[in-house]
């Protein structure tokens, strides 16, 4: 008598419940947001009266504050003592500016003490 003929695995199945899992989880997973910017445009009337905005100049090669080239590094503390905790910094962009230049920018002032605005 003849071994009995075994019928070959049907994958098909298995394929589609493993496709139906992989749907799943990734529309059940959540996502982290890494390095977030809250970014807000300027309400009317910003900033104190008496104390004058301070004007950053970012150049691609450049660090400019109030027209006196400034080091990254400097940056937070200088603006901290021009602008106080009621004033505000000005950011202007020169043509060729990198976006990630700016948020190296805004990543090094956040939390600051005065109000952060982008000129656009």
């Amino acid at each position: 008598m003849p071994a009995p003929r075994r019928r070959g695995l049907s994958l098909t199945s298995l394929i589609d419940v493993i496709f139906l899992l992989l749907l799943f989880f990734m529309l059940t997973s959540t996502f982290t947001k890494l390095g977030e910017l809250e970014l807000t445009a300027a309400p009317q009337g910003a900033g104190s009266a008496e104390t004058p905005p301070a004007f950053v100049q970012l150049g691609a090669e450049s660090l400019r504050l109030n027209a006196r080239d400034i080091p990254l590094e400097d940056l937070r503390a200088a603006l901290t003592e021009l602008a106080g905790p009621e004033g505000t910094a000005l950011i202007a962009l020169a043509e060729g500016v990198e976006a990630q230049r700016l948020v190296d920018i805004l990543a090094a002032l956040r939390g600051a003490p005065f109000a952060v605005r982008v000129l656009g």
